[in-house]
This record gives structure tokens, C-alpha cells and sequence, in this order.
């Protein structure tokens, strides 16, 4: 077996590392075998020793030389362990230490000559959380969805199942009873030049609330060590995200899918969880924390990973894009789909087309006004915004149906009900609001001049400019329209930059290598084209803002055609292997950031699909330019259209007071004083930073492991 790591964390001989619970704890990044001179202990499943869970976590010994290898003894909290550890081709010594208590046990290995390695773990429960926080009551479980028997709230814990599937000559998955059988159409996999029966095990049970799924190439009903190398499987791992976004309190019926031929082919191990799935949790925060422990799980199972590869679109793009932000080494390289850059980014075009849509309906404005008041290439996108997610923000309209309708808040019957509201799930990080009971608001658009690039261009009047600011309005903290403007609350500004919840890519993304699928959504119809392609861009602006460079972001564009997203994600997926198996080989001394630039393969750039046998290669920008920019064009939406610029970093913006010089057309007296009347503090300053922006706290921030 490789040694093979996790982004480990080592505390070598005779130095002791405190752990430290809050904020953005650090610990040692392991040395690789070979240029090990001291004795060694290395947390292998876990990245950070103070978040392990479940009981047991597995470890690596690594001795000064293989001399000294038979003297090593291994202890925790004193009793010893050694008899766990097993030899491995490389010297080291990879042992699972099970039957851990809650709290802290530190792990000793020693050696000949007074040699000492110690490492001080921190054990959860398997049931959560980590660093999440307090977790949301009630919770409503589902474990009947995926096969489990029924599940007792608030934990929804079940046992753990193991079921085999096959796939057919016919290209199906199927149900296989026996996994030493071999039906007659069983179809093969090729796993590195070698052909191999494709039957998959695949394991179910629970974890930090949620019912997670491991998928994985098996030859027979052997069960997985991570002592010994798995028939079928590659050594490395995709982790699924599924997408939507929504206010959570219950499990999930669905995860972010494992059963993929593309993964499991060509013997990748494919692993998620329900709480991985934004609809049912629209808490990156507490999708890092269960993919964590799902991972944890996976490598304690199966062995070390070599690395470990992001997937999924739309709300499963926010999560790898934000995971890899601030919980780094949960995701070595993503492959975010019709992506976003975080949830709150992109819940202010949301309600800005549930004002607008609810403001056109009894106006005179046309269709192609409409359309350049919203920014995108087609106003069905903000219908379909309204029709989809705008409901996200209020009350109770968005509640799923696994939430009784007798628990869900009513401001007269039931006031400290359950509120869907998607911001619920920062309740520990953003706080509530005392008044209401509802977590502080985020939402703005004080000082927001709708359809002030349309003016500019002639394409609005100024009199249907000054008509809809005037009267555009607002949300309410219910998520109703009303008169007044959204105003946020300036402690949740605080708390969105601090925690970096507001994506500022200036933490873990600087050294994630990125390929951004970009499948054109654009003009796709309403209900579907929500996903529209500036926001791969957004986050570039990002990216280059806060490191300067973007280098480590590749964005490919390819049509919603089933051939052209096959061609897409197989070479994707292909070229982001490549790609982290060339930096696990670098040895140089380049830092992180550098060495993902360095490594990036020479194939590997912008560019677009014409069909789904060529693919261009071609510097991608906002706005378009190129042969991909005629074939994919790439538009804005209602805050670019507002004036803010295109990394949308703004989300309560400073004013300025209202100055008719500034405008390309000459308001009448009237509409002089009625734009000053919508505006009475003044207009949007996009040239300053917004109200409460401030450099990010660090990453792993930890809000505690209160159940």
C-alpha cells in the first residue's frame, strides 16, 4: 500500500501540541515518509486530531528508520495499543485505534533510545456535531427513505446496512443478493489496466444526524480493511454534493448520489451524505462537518486516500466552493457544476426577482426592458427565480413535507413554531434576532439603483427609473414583499465576513485546484435556467481580488446535451486527477498556492465544447469575447444591472448622497424629488467596501460540539 495521506496531521518526537477549540486551530502538516528523520504519529482519517468522531481513528507511526521499527510501542492514555498497528511497504507502522472516550486521549509512540511522538485526539459522537454547533430541534428523521429501518428523533440513528449492486451488459445497476454470484450479464470495470467483475458494495447507515452512502468496487463479500488494498478500487475518492438550498430540520431522503458509472468505472470509491444535499441543508458549515465524518469513516474502512475529489452542481458548487474555502483538506480539488459562489451571494438576485416580477405585472415597461433592468439573457430567469427559490426566504412557504404543518411557525398560533426560512441554518453563526425569533437578516438592497445600467444605455426612461425604485421595495423579515427596502442586520454583516460565509476565496480556494463545469443553462426556459453563467466568473473576481492570480480556476463550457456532459465530465474528471496526482508527486518547496498553479496539466485551460468530440481551448471572460463567448455568452444579472461590479462582494453597500450629475438624462422637478424620496439616506457607493466587510477570521472556525 502507498502511503497514502489525508492531508495528516504529525507531531514529531518529544513535541507536544495543544489543541485548541476555537477559532481557526492549526495543527502540523505531516512530512512525507521518506524525509521523516525523527519518530512520527500521524492522525490518518481525520486532518485534525481534536475533531475526531466516532471512537477510533486510524494512525500512522513513522520510525526514524527500519532499525528502530521493531522497538516501536504505541499507547492511548497509557494502555498499550501496539498489537493495532500493522507494517506497511514504506516502513511505517498504520494502526486503527478503536474504543476512544469522549474528550481528549493522547496517543504516545515511542522507540529505541528515548524517542517520543505524541498527539492528543479529541473524540465526538457519531451522532454530532463536531464544529457546527448547536444542531437544529427538532429534527425529523427519513431513514426509511434509503432502506433503514425507522429512526427515533432527534438522533435518527440506525444500524448500518450493506447491500451489493451490479451493473449489466446493458449498462444498468441491479440488485445482487449474493456478491459472490456472478450473473450472466455482469458487466466488468477496468481499474488500472486490469479488468475486474463490476459488483459494488455499498454501505448505509448514520452519521452526524444523516444517513450517509460509501459506494466502491468489491470482489466478494469481504469485508474492507485499511490494512489491506480493496480489489477494484483505486486508492482515491469522489465526494458527491447535491444541490438546492433550504432551511433544513429534517435528515434528507437523498444524498448527493454514489451509484455513478463514471466514478465507480474506473474504480474511484464514491461517498455522500443527506446532510451533503443543500435542499435539505443550506449550512456549507454543516455539509463540511458531515462530509468530514463520512470521510473519516470511509478511510477508517478502507484505508488511507490518496486524494479526494469534489463533485456535484448547483447547491452541491456552493458547498465544494465554500468547503474548500474555509475547511480545507475535506476536498483536495473540486469540480463544482453550474456553480454559485455561497448562499448568500446569491439570495439577493433571488428576492431582487420576487420584487421585480411583482412590480412589472402592472407597468408599461416591455419585455426587452424588463430583461435589461434584470442583467441576464433571458427574463425567464428571474421568473424562474421567483417561482423556485424566492420562497426560501420567508416564513414557512418552503417547508418540506417531512415537517408537520402542525410545528411550523405561525405568528399567532404557534409563534416559536419551526421557521423554513434558509438562513435558519446560521443560527449559530449569524445569531437571532431578539424581536422576531428569526436569524439575523441579510438580505439588503438599501441604497440599490434597480435598472441603472439600462438608464444609462437609453434602454429605460427616467421616469420609469425613478417609478421603479420608488417602488420597488422590500422584504420583510417573513420574507413578504412590502414598502420599505430590506435592511440587514449589521451583526450578521459582522458575522458573514468574519466567518467568511460571504465566499471571499481568499482562504483555502487560493490552493484548490478548481474546474468549473459550466453547463449553458442561460436560455433553457423557465424553471431551469436559474443557473446562469456570470457566477463561474463571480468567483474568478474573487479569486484574482484576494490572491491575485485565478490560475487555479479552469472554467469549461459545454451545452445541456447529454453527449456534450458525458465528454465534460469524463475528461473533467480525468484532467482533475491529473492534476492532484502531479502535486501529491511535487517534492519542491513551493508553497501550497504555487504548486497547484505549477502542476496544472498543459491541456488543461478555459474553453468550451462545440460538440462532444471537440472541445476548444480558449480564455473564457466576462464579458464575452471569443469563439466560446459567440457560442456561450455570458451576461449579468440585478446587482451587476444595479451598478456593483462583478465580483459581488457587496452585501449591504455605503451611500452616497443622490447626485443628478451623475446621470446621463435630466429629471423633471418631480421625479427629482420623488428618487431622493426613495433614496433618503443616498445610493449604492460600489467604489468602497461594504458596510461590515473585513478581512476573514481563518479557516476551521468551530462553533462548538453542543448537541
Amino acid at each position: 500500500m502507498k502511503n497514502r495521506t489525508w492531508r495528516s496531521t504529525t507531531v514529531l518526537a518529544a513535541l507536544a501540541v495543544p489543541i485548541l477549540l476555537t477559532g481557526a486551530a492549526t495543527s502540523a502538516v505531516a512530512a512525507p515518509a521518506h524525509q521523516q528523520s525523527r519518530l512520527g504519529i500521524t492522525t490518518v482519517s481525520n486532518p485534525r486530531p481534536d475533531l475526531v468522531s466516532g471512537g477510533q481513528v486510524l494512525v500512522r507511526v513513522t520510525p526514524p528508520d527500519a532499525r528502530t521499527a521493531r522497538d516501536v510501542r504505541v499507547s492511548a492514555g497509557g494502555q498499550d495499543i501496539t498489537q493495532a498497528f500493522h507494517s506497511e511497504p514504506d516502513g511505517s507502522l498504520l494502526g486503527l485505534v478503536s474504543g476512544l472516550r469522549t474528550g481528549s486521549t493522547e496517543l504516545v509512540a515511542t522507540a529505541g533510545h528515548g524517542a517520543r511522538a505524541s498527539v492528543r485526539v479529541v473524540n465526538h459522537a457519531i451522532t454530532g456535531p463536531v464544529f457546527s454547533g448547536q444542531q437544529q430541534k427538532p429534527f425529523y428523521c427519513e431513514t426509511t427513505a434509503f432502506g433503514l429501518p425507522p429512526a427515533t428523533m432527534p438522533l435518527c440513528s440506525a444500524p448500518t446496512q450493506v447491500t451489493y449492486q451490479y451493473k449489466n451488459t446493458a449498462g444498468k445497476f441491479a440488485a445482487l443478493a449474493d456478491p459472490a454470484s456472478r450473473p450472466a450479464d455482469l458487466a466488468s470495470a477496468t481499474v488500472g489496466g486490469r479488468s475486474v467483475p463490476y459488483v459494488v458494495r455499498v454501505e448505509r447507515g448514520t452519521i452526524d444526524r444523516a444517513v450517509y452512502e460509501i459506494a466502491a468496487l468489491a470482489d466478494g463479500p469481504a469485508t474492507p480493511s485499511p490494512f489491506t488494498a480493496t480489489p477494484g478500487w483505486n486508492g482515491k475518492l469522489v465526494y458527491t454534493f447535491g444541490g438546492g438550498c433550504n432551511s433544513g430540520y429534517h435528515q434528507g431522503a437523498g444524498t448527493g448520489g454514489v451509484l455513478n458509472d463514471l466514478f465507480l468505472g474506473q474504480g474511484y470509491a464514491v461517498a455522500s451524505s443527506s446532510l451533503n444535499v443543500l435542499d435539505n441543508n443550506c449550512s456549507p458549515i454543516i455539509s463540511a462537518e458531515a462530509a468530514m465524518m463520512v470521510k473519516e469513516h470511509f478511510v477508517e474502512t478502507y484505508g488511507p486516500v490518496q486524494h479526494t475529489i469534489g463533485w456535484g452542481g448547483s447547491g452541491g458548487a456552493i458547498q465544494q466552493y465554500d468547503i474548500a474555502e474555509n475547511y480545507p483538506g475535506i476536498v483536495d480539488g473540486i469540480i463544482p457544476g453550474v456553480s454559485f459562489p455561497d448562499p448568500i451571494t446569491t439570495a439577493g438576485p433571488v428576492a431582487d426577482c420576487r420584487l421585480l416580477n411583482r412590480y412589472f405585472t402592472n407597468t408599461s415597461f416591455t419585455d426587452a426592458q424588463k430583461l435589461a433592468v434584470a442583467g441576464w439573457n433571458a427574463y425567464d430567469t428571474c421568473v424562474s427565480w421567483d417561482l423556485t427559490f424566492a420562497s426560501r426566504a420567508t416564513a414557512t412557504d418552503s417547508c418540506n413535507s417531512a415537517i408537520p404543518v402542525a410545528v411550523r411557525w405561525d405568528p399567532v398560533t404557534n409563534p416559536h413554531g419551526v421557521i423554513c426560512n434558509s438562513n435558519e441554518q446560521f443560527a449559530n453563526q449569524l445569531g437571532r434576532d431578539p424581536k422576531t425569533g428569526f436569524v439575523r437578516n441579510t438580505l439588503d438592497n438599501v441604497g440599490v439603483q434597480y435598472g441603472l445600467k439600462a438608464l444609462q444605455a437609453g434602454q429605460i426612461s427616467a421616469e420609469q427609473f425613478v417609478s421603479l425604485n420608488a417602488s420597488i421595495g422590500g422584504l420583510d423579515y417573513t420574507g413578504k414583499p412590502a414598502a420599505a427596502r430590506s435592511a440587514a442586520d449589521p451583526k450578521a454583516l459582522d458575522a458573514l465576513y468574519r466567518d467568511d460565509i460571504f465566499n471571499s476565496a481568499s482562504q483555502g480556494l487560493a490552493s484548490t485546484p478548481i474546474i468549473d463545469q459550466r453547463t449553458d443553462l442561460d436560455f433553457a426556459g423557465a424553471g431551469n435556467d436559474i443557473h446562469t453563467s456570470e457566477w463561474s466568473f463571480v468567483v474568478r473576481q474573487r479569486l484574482l481580488q484576494a490572491n491575485g492570480t485565478a490560475a487555479n480556476q479552469v472554467i469549461i463550457a459545454n451545452h445541456a446535451t447529454a453527449a456534450e456532459q458525458a465528454a465534460a465530465s469524463a475528461y473533467e474528471l480525468a484532467a482533475m486527477d491529473r492534476w492532484l496526482t502531479a502535486i501529491d508527486r511535487d517534492r519542491s518547496g513551493r508553497g501550497a498556492a504555487a504548486k497547484v498553479i505549477a502542476n496544472r496539466p498543459r491541456d488543461l485551460s478555459d474553453g468550451c465544447y462545440l460538440s462532444a468530440s471537440k472541445r476548444v481551448q480558449e480564455k473564457l471572460t466576462d464579458p464575452s469575447s471569443g469563439q466560446c463567448g459567440a457560442l456561450y455568452p455570458v451576461a449579468s444579472n440585478t446587482r451587476m444591472a444595479a451598478g456593483e461590479g462583478l465580483a459581488m462582494d457587496v452585501v449591504k453597500c455605503r451611500l452616497k448622497p443622490v447626485d443628478f450629475e451623475d446621470y446621463p438624462v435630466r429629471f423633471s422637478a418631480e421625479e427629482k424629488a420623488e428618487l431622493k424620496k426613495a433614496f433618503p439616506e443616498g445610493v449604492c457607493d460600489y467604489r468602497k467596501d461594504g458596510v461590515g466587510e473585513r478581512v476573514a477570521a481563518g479557516v476551521w472556525r468551530d462553533y462548538g460540539d453542543r448537541a
